[in-house]
């Protein structure tokens, strides 16, 4: 990263990766946790896995977990490190 532009879309890049997990995360959350949700009190009881029902399983166990792991990938392969000190672009005099 010479350049203070190249450091710019750089960061715009890795900001835009990390709202859209961000987003997919709640998308995940919000389907699976009203998505799978029992609809009345009238019900029979709800399956349970882990002894947990699958709509809170999903949603607040295996979602955390698996967004995690995106993120440290996300991390790993997306982000760059860069330096914070200021370099002058070079320019054509």
């Amino acid at each position: 990263m010479k350049t203070l532009s190249s450091r710019y879309r750089q960061a715009h890049k890795e900001a835009k990766w990390a709202i859209a997990l961000a987003l997919a995360y709640f998308a995940w959350w919000y389907g699976f946790a009203y998505g799978l949700a029992p609809e009345g009190i009238e019900q029979t009881p709800p399956t349970l896995y882990f002894g947990l029902p699958l709509w809170f399983l999903l949603s607040c166990v295996i979602g955390p977990i698996l967004f995690t792991l995106l993120c440290a990938l996300m991390v790993k392969f997306l982000y760059k490190d860069m330096p914070l000190d200021i370099e002058e672009e070079a320019s054509d005099e």
